[in-house]
């Protein structure tokens, strides 16, 4: 027998919601995943690299022209130049880079501040590294930072601030009161940022993302992590990217090249030659506003509560003037009588607060959403 190092730790949230969703045959709008297809001009340039042979390992940093794109991009969108030579890693997904960069900055005993509700995989790697999760709620119903319980809990033993803009599964953003009092942190503490930007260009009602990337005083101490899978609707290509000053990327790849060592060629091919025409990345925000507006107002007849969202492609449900049940049980009871799958608040936090709160996916076909609203319309009073 061995002793478990993620005793507490079972299958997620997002795989048991889509196994309930597939087995009752429901709308499935818990996992975060696209149901339309990928630009034709994508599959076309991986048919390219697999023809014309691109079909063994990359190397390990990431096919040059894949790097030279991403730095093109951060250029772009937030005026800094980044070298594509010693300060980017293609990663295989950000999963993967979020590990990687956990494991440069934690040793056993160091505190990590992350905020709830937390994606689900930033815990997992803090502790398989042997340090102290320290989580802070986000103040709700707006999910906004409490920077006075940030301050509170920072000592000699915080290593790490794990931020994540915009939210999953909040929706919501930093703004640049929060980018001050990182700057206040970072000047008084030595502490680094692991900043998961993968919903960086999903981003509403005409606001600034507020990157890492943008501020010379927190770039110089953080790993700045995206995704493509996001971007251009390619979630099970799983090809993703840090971004971290030379000292800090020569530490992530000793790490990186023993999580998976490379990333599928033909996909960096084929990403890097798409890149070239940034107008894909810009028309992003368009394109799901779009989205969030039409399943708002579809939703709008309903008991639900329609709560903000500020960035991502996930829009919270208030339920409490539906059901008094406990968030877990009324997502199953969604899913199995209504037909429509969703993933209850509460697994993100580490005490399981309960706010009655739904999240649903809109990266879907408007029939997907129609569909969806047209069942959710049963649940009201």
């Amino acid at each position: 027998m061995f002793n478990s190092k993620l005793p507490d730790v079972g299958t997620t949230i997002f795989s048991v919601m889509s196994a309930l969703a597939n087995k009752h045959e429901a709308i499935n709008l818990s996992q975060g995943f696209p149901d339309f297809k990928i630009d034709g001009k994508l599959s076309e340039l991986v048919h390219v690299a697999i023809n014309d042979g691109y079909n063994q390992y990359a190397q390990m940093t990431g096919l040059d022209s894949l790097r030279l794109s991403v730095s093109k991009l951060i250029e772009t969108f937030y005026k800094r130049k980044v070298n594509p030579e010693n300060e980017i890693t293609i990663t295989s997904g950000a999963t993967e880079a979020l590990f990687a960069a956990i494991s440069v900055v934690v040793n056993a005993g160091d505190e990590v501040i992350m905020f709830d509700p937390a994606y689900d995989s930033y815990e997992p790697a803090v502790l398989l590294n042997k340090g102290v999760p320290v989580r802070i709620p986000l103040s709700f119903p707006n999910y906004e930072i409490n920077w006075n319980k940030v301050y509170d809990s920072i000592n000699p033993r915080t290593r790490l601030i794990i931020i994540n803009s915009p939210n999953n599964p909040s929706g919501s953003i930093l703004k640049k009161e929060d980018i001050q009092h990182l700057k206040d942190i970072t000047l008084k503490h030595d502490i680094y940022i692991v900043s998961d930007e993968v919903y960086e260009h999903i981003i509403f009602d005409h606001s600034e993302h507020q990157s890492m990337l943008r501020h010379d005083e927190l770039y110089k101490r953080s790993f700045v992590i995206s995704s493509f899978g996001k971007t251009f609707h390619i979630t099970g290509w799983k090809v993703g990217y840090c971004a971290a000053p030379e000292h800090l990327t020569a530490e992530f790849r000793k790490i990186h090249q023993f999580l998976t060592f490379s990333t599928s060629t033909p996909f960096q091919y084929a990403i890097s030659h798409y890149l070239k025409n940034i107008d894909k990345v810009k028309d992003l925000r368009n394109f799901y506003e779009k989205k969030r507006d039409y399943f708002r107002k579809l939703v709008a007849g309903t008991d639900f509560t329609i709560m903000q969202c500020s960035g991502t492609y996930f829009q919270l449900l208030g339920f409490d003037a539906v059901s008094d049940e406990n968030d877990f049980d009324f997502a199953v009871r969604l899913t199995k009588k209504i037909g429509v799958a969703s993933i209850p608040l509460s697994v993100f936090y580490k005490d399981r607060t309960d706010n009655k709160v739904l999240r649903f996916c809109f990266a879907k076909e408007d029939k997907t959403l129609e569909q969806a609203a047209e069942r959710l319309m049963k649940m009201s009073l």
